[in-house]
């Protein structure tokens, strides 16, 4: 996985063409080398769960969960780039970028539970980005503006687990205020920063929380306690900006009001149940803005999910195969009318492949299907209790987002 850009060689056709959005300097936008007038074009090209882990410390993905836990539109004109000058106070540069600001409501309908965080407006017909870790396994979500105060439902266009980046499009939205992007790849150490978000949940005026930069460059790995899955998030900008649960996705900005990055994860030494972290964690907007412009070309990838996600409709879990160091996926919960009970698979089966690759974890699961959509047919095989073999192919539903 990497959520680093790396440009393209010159001429490669595997990049989106730049966004309106993106800024000038960064991957893929005006200013960025190659994008010059007269030069040849170089287009730029998991949740992840509530807890990471960095050196000693256990770090929590800034998302808030409610209930069972604690815790393409037609792009818009460039965005004007505000000048490097500072903002007249902390207030000043709220009043800024509030209005560009989402708050993100995702109902995790098979979970019994709700997630809650930021997003950033992109468009002015809605388009949204904010945090894959803020709607994974959301079966509905819904955003708030807060420039017009209005809850649109909104519909996932794609995701990147691995960069842990999403793009939401707010249903029938149009006149959005969006958020100016900054250029992260001019930040420096020491910079005085401001982070806005949904802290806690709350909604409304988006709270503000002020530090430094105090990191460039940083790697954390990302722990899904609930899955017992981990990843990597490299690149990452270290701030000692105060982060609260419900920030996730929200903007990292400087003195100017402009964008430099996405709030992801905060610290504080253990795992955090309230209250606000020692050490956060933001992607450079650089980075989140490359992803998303692959997201709205609509080019899938091995990380990138573009459109709806395709459900077996089982719940897993990885399970050691008896005095073997070999793992196996253990069928927890088979959920009624969805495509595994149809095909007869029952709790306490073990699947074992999916379209002939073999299994033996979720995450491989997952993988497998990652290219897979509504609709599509899939073959899985899975062994009964007894050790008996079982073979099917179905047709995927319309699962959760990942």
């Amino acid at each position: 996985m990497s959520s680093i850009y790396r440009p393209p060689v010159p001429g490669s056709e595997e990049e989106p063409p730049p966004m309106p959005w993106q800024p000038p300097g960064e991957p893929g936008g005006p200013g960025w080398p190659g994008n010059e007038p007269g030069g040849p074009a170089r287009r730029p090209r998991r949740h992840r769960g509530l807890a990471i882990t960095a050196a000693c410390v256990v770090l929590v993905l800034a998302a808030a969960l409610g209930i069972s836990l604690a815790l393409r539109t037609t792009p818009a004109a460039p965005h004007k780039v505000v000048p490097p000058k500072a903002l007249s106070g902390t207030s000043a540069v709220a009043a800024a970028v509030d209005p560009g600001l989402v708050d993100v409501d995702a109902t995790l309908g098979y979970q019994n539970a709700v997630s809650e965080g930021t997003g950033m407006v992109l468009t002015s017909s809605g388009e949204v980005l904010t945090n894959n870790h803020v709607i994974d396994g959301a079966t509905s979500v819904k955003v708030t503006d807060v420039g017009n105060g209005r809850t649109y439902p909104a519909t996932v266009v794609g995701y990147d687990e691995d960069a842990d980046i999403a793009v939401l499009q707010a249903q029938g939205a149009s006149g959005l205020k969006t958020v100016t992007l900054g250029i992260s790849s001019k930040v420096t150490i020491g910079e005085a920063v401001i982070a806005l978000g949904n802290a806690q949940g709350k909604g409304g005026t988006p709270a503000v929380a002020t530090g430094t930069v105090t990191g460039l460059n940083e790697s954390i790995t990302a722990t899904n306690e609930a899955e017992h899955t981990s990843e990597q998030l490299t690149g990452l900008i270290r701030t000692n900006v105060p982060l609260q649960s419900g920030d996730s996705g929200g903007p990292l900005v400087t003195t100017a009001g402009t964008v430099i990055g996405m709030n992801t994860a905060a610290s504080s030494g253990y795992e955090i149940q309230s209250g606000a972290a020692e050490e956060a964690f933001a992607i450079p907007i650089g980075t989140a803005a490359s992803v998303a412009g692959q997201i709205e070309a609509g080019r899938a990838s091995a990380s990138v999910h573009i459109g709806a996600t395709g459900f077996l409709g089982v719940e897993v879990r990885e399970s050691f195969v008896p005095f073997t160091s070999q793992t196996e996926v253990v069928v927890q919960a088979v959920m009624p009318g969805l495509p595994a009970a149809e095909a007869g698979v029952v709790p306490g089966d073990v699947i074992v492949s999916i379209n002939g690759h073999s299994v033996a974890s979720p995450t491989d699961i997952q993988a497998q299907l990652e290219p897979y959509h509504p609709g599509d047919r899939v073959s899985i095989g899975w062994q009964d209790l007894s050790g008996q073999p079982h073979s099917a192919t179905v047709v995927l539903a319309t699962g959760p987002a990942d």
